[in-house]
Parts: structure tokens; C-alpha cells; sequence
């Protein structure tokens, strides 16, 4: 089956209360026509994983300030006035989390491991909700592997196999947040032919993705 799709096909793979990653940071990298799809469709509950909120009106934000996003886990929310405002009236639940740590979370999740080991945070607070090992006289903290039910992704180019290009600094979240999900669903600004994108500069391969939309928006 083709991974090229629309919009409107997708739309049924949404439901309230999903687990769902969304590559970018501060809006760069996301796509921002699976965010709208989320917001057309009514989609609530949502337990977002995303590198941050960006602001009210880029990236995921349009979801934070629409209510859609009940528990967030995200590196810093600080750019996004509404994150803050939501997570102090006790509306929204954020888990912030250390953003090398919140990569590795993802990568594990994607490499089917039980964990990771990080010395980040030992000391702190948060060290008292955590499991702790000492390794060689070090301590550390285990962090869990986080998985998605769904990833939405943002690429500059893919070819009709799903394999992937992103451009400069978009690349960020999106390749581990591919590894990451059950289902795999990339906005694209261009697609080519099978062939047509050289082997070695494939970011992304295509046995990870899903679908695939054309939008031709640019970064």
C-alpha cells in the first residue's frame, strides 16, 4: 500500500486520550498540518511528548492553548505563556525533563530498552521520586523509555518509500521520535520518486514510516 496520503484519511487514526509525540523545537521541525488535524478533529486528552510548547501560535502550542493536552512531558515550557498558566491552575500536568535526558528517554524507548542511567539530577528533588543505582561508586538516576501511540513528524523531503531529509536544525527530535511510535506520520514539503534521494544522505529510512503528506509548506 502507498504511504502517500491525505489529510482527510488520516483523520480517523485519532482518538481522545492518545499518547502522541511531535518532533520540532520552538516550532521548528513540527508539522504544523498534523497539529491542525488534532485541532480540527476535537482530539482531548491528549498526553503530549514534545521538546517544548513554542508559543501560543507555533508548533505544538496551538494545542496547549486549546485545551487539548492534559498531561505534557517536555524539556521547558517557558516560551509558551499558556503552558505555565494551565500547569499552575492545575489544569495541564507537566513532567519537565532535562533535555539530553528526555532524548535518551526517547531513543530508549525506540531501541526497546528498559531504561536509561543518567547522573542528571542526583541532589535535587527530583532524585526523590526516582530510582537510584550506584555504579562504581557513582550514583545515578533511572529514567524511564518513552514510546508514542502515535509520532508526527516534519521532513523537507521523502521519497514515495518514506525515506527521509530534513532540513538543517529541523532534523532535532524527529529521527528518534520516528523510533519511537507505533504509527509513524510525516509532513513532508516534497516528494520524489523511489531512486530519486541519494542513499547516503538518507536521515530517516523509510521501514520506520507510516504515512506520508505533502504540503509544501517550507521551514
Amino acid at each position: 500500500m502507498s504511504k502517500v496520503t491525505t489529510i482527510e484519511e488520516i483523520s480517523h487514526v485519532f482518538h481522545d486520550g492518545m499518547t502522541i509525540m511531535v518532533g520540532g523545537f520552538m516550532g521548528v521541525g513540527a508539522p504544523p498540518a498534523l497539529v491542525k488535524v488534532l485541532l480540527d478533529n476535537n482530539i482531548q486528552d491528549i498526553t503530549l511528548i514534545s521538546s517544548d510548547t513554542a508559543q501560543v501560535d507555533t508548533g505544538v502550542g496551538p494545542l496547549v492553548m486549546n485545551k487539548r493536552v492534559k498531561k505534557l512531558i517536555a524539556s521547558h515550557i517557558g516560551t509558551n505563556p499558556e503552558t505555565g498558566k494551565q500547569m499552575l491552575a492545575g489544569e495541564l500536568d507537566v513532567e519537565l525533563v532535562p533535555q539530553g535526558t528526555l532524548a535518551e528517554r526517547v531513543r530508549a524507548g525506540g531501541a526497546g530498552l528498559g531504561g536509561i542511567l543518567t547522573p542528571t539530577g542526583i541532589g535535587t528533588l527530583v532524585a526523590e521520586t526516582k530510582q537510584t543505582l550506584t555504579i562504581e561508586g557513582r550514583e545515578y538516576l533511572v529514567e524511564t523509555p518513552l514510546r508514542a501511540e502515535v509520532a508526527l513528524l516534519k521532513a523537507h523531503k521523502a521519497d514515495k518509500a518514506g525515506n527521509l531529509i530534513y532540513r538543517n536544525s529541523a532534523r532535532n527530535f524527529n529521527p528518534l521520535m520516528a523510533l519511537a511510535a507505533d504509527l509513524v506520520i510525516v509532513q513532508v514539503d516534497e516528494i520524489v520518486e523511489v531512486g530519486e534521494i541519494d542513499p547516503n544522505h538518507v536521515m530517516t529510512p523509510g521501514v520506520l514510516v507510516d504515512k506520508i503528506i505533502c504540503c509544501g509548506e517550507s521551514e
